[in-house]
């Protein structure tokens, strides 16, 4: 009787180990997946290392929004993190380092510490899409990003507007370094 019970205990926790597993295999691969940051281009919003969660499901259910951080699959093979500056039909232009968005000026209070640090020069140089990416706006299905670290980022100035279909997720949320832990904007 103890060795019935014994071996009904045990295919218990094995039938529960696995409906874990296959749980944990599904949020991973449809809901939300972790990221480490590599490299400088984010700074200083996101520093080299931070480990986030995207969220993968949100832009099945709505679509993407102006000032988004977002992790999307690269020219190289590799997955970048950016921020969405131009949604689809916006035109994007910068003079004297103020964000024009279909003509009006935007702040962008995520760059201050950065404009502050480097206040005798410009942080993103002048340009407009024409210059860019060879059109007046940001094509349909597309959306224009930059790296917070203007000077430091490859980014749509460089590989152009990036496909809505590229985009892995959005993410806000670091976990790692945990005195970081936290929402970002």
């Amino acid at each position: 009787m103890k060795e019935k019970k014994t071996k009904n205990e045990t295919w218990e926790w094995i039938k529960a180990l696995l409906i874990a597993f296959g749980l944990a295999a599904i949020i991973r691969v449809f809901l939300f997946t972790p990221i480490v940051v590599d490299g400088v281009s984010m700074m200083p919003t996101l520093e080299n290392g931070d480990r986030m969660i995207v969220n993968k499901i949100v832009y099945t259910i709505g679509e993407p929004d102006r000032f988004d951080i977002v992790v999307f699959h690269a020219e190289e093979e590799k997955d970048y993190i950016k921020r969405i500056i131009g949604l689809p039909g916006d035109t994007v232009e910068y003079q004297n380092d103020v964000l024009y968005i279909n003509g009006e000026p935007f702040e962008e209070p995520y760059l201050d510490q950065s404009k502050q640090e480097i206040a005798e020069n410009q942080l993103t140089e002048d340009f407009t899409l024409l210059d860019k990416i060879q059109s007046e706006v940001v094509p349909e299905g597309h959306v224009f990003v930059l790296g917070d670290n203007r000077r430091q980022s490859k980014d749509s100035r460089h590989i152009g507007a990036v496909s809505i279909d590229e985009i892995i997720g959005s993410t806000r949320i670091v976990f790692w370094p945990f005195k970081d832990f936290g929402f970002v904007n």
